[in-house]
């Protein structure tokens, strides 16, 4: 992989491991859509000509939109912070209402290279509470590669909503890929999002726009643990079975392999 063909985030189960693997399935006549966009690392490798990228995260699509429009800008912000334990914890209680989106872009980069394991997670209140990553991180601003994802990020609309209301305007032409958080019904590997977390019956309207993508003659894929949900999502589409290697404690010592599903209608 090129080294400038990567997001500028960490995030808990990033697919950087088997990027090659789904690139096998990509055509670069598709549109691109990503109705769950985390660190959008499978979008950066691909440079697609057309996408759309979605994602629940508020914070995150306001994110991307800056790094797109206003990288300049953004860089210099972000170039303000120190690094080190206290100075996270300063900036990660910072009153986000009280901030330009610049100033929230660039706080929402700075907690991502900082945080334990890349996680995103919020409290009821929906404040991000992920502590510490314990390293003082020299490489926060990682220029190249941030210029080279402003420039992927012009060939794409940037949406916020939920994942249906972006696969409702997908069309023959268009390729797929969705990489949902778990089902909470299964001990996660990552309790990284949200106070509300994507239940079986997220699963279940999720299978069902499967179905609706492959009678419009969508191409799509969906990555998924396998898992008893996993079982709702692939019964009559190929499967294809891969090895990830999980880090579920932050050290060497716990990293597990564990197997990811792609559940798709290509072959």
């Amino acid at each position: 992989m090129n080294s400038m063909n990567q997001s500028f985030l960490r995030w808990a189960g990033s697919k950087k491991q088997i990027l090659s693997i789904l690139g096998e399935y990509w055509n670069d006549e598709y549109r691109y859509i990503e109705p769950f966009a985390g660190s959008a690392c499978f979008f950066f490798y691909l440079q697609p000509n057309k996408a759309i990228l979605n994602d629940i995260n508020k914070e995150l699509i306001l994110t991307y939109r800056e790094v797109k429009y206003r990288l300049p800008n953004l860089v210099n912000c972000l170039s303000k912070f120190k690094t080190g334990r206290s100075e996270y914890y300063k900036v990660r209680s910072m009153d986000q209402s009280k901030m330009t989106a610049i100033e929230r872009a660039a706080r929402f980069i700075y907690l991502n290279r900082l945080c334990y394991n890349g996680l995103y997670r919020t409290n009821s209140a929906g404040i991000f509470n992920v502590p510490y990553g314990g390293n003082d991180k020299k490489d926060i601003i990682k220029y190249d590669i941030l210029k080279s994802c402003s420039r992927s990020l012009k060939n794409a609309k940037l949406m916020s909503k939920d994942f249906e209301r972006v696969l409702e305007i997908s069309k023959k032409g268009d390729f797929v890929y969705m990489d949902p958080p778990f089902s909470t019904n299964q001990t996660r590997v990552f309790k990284e999002y949200y106070n509300n977390n994507f239940g079986v019956e997220d699963i279940i309207r999720l299978r069902n726009w499967m179905e609706i993508l492959d009678m419009k003659s969508v191409k799509f894929i969906v990555s998924y643990g396998e898992c008893h949900e996993a079982n709702i999502l692939k019964n009559g589409f190929y499967v294809r079975k891969v090895n990830v290697r999980r880090n579920i404690s932050g050290f060497i010592k716990g990293r597990k392999i564990a197997s990811e599903l792609l559940i798709n209608n290509i072959k």
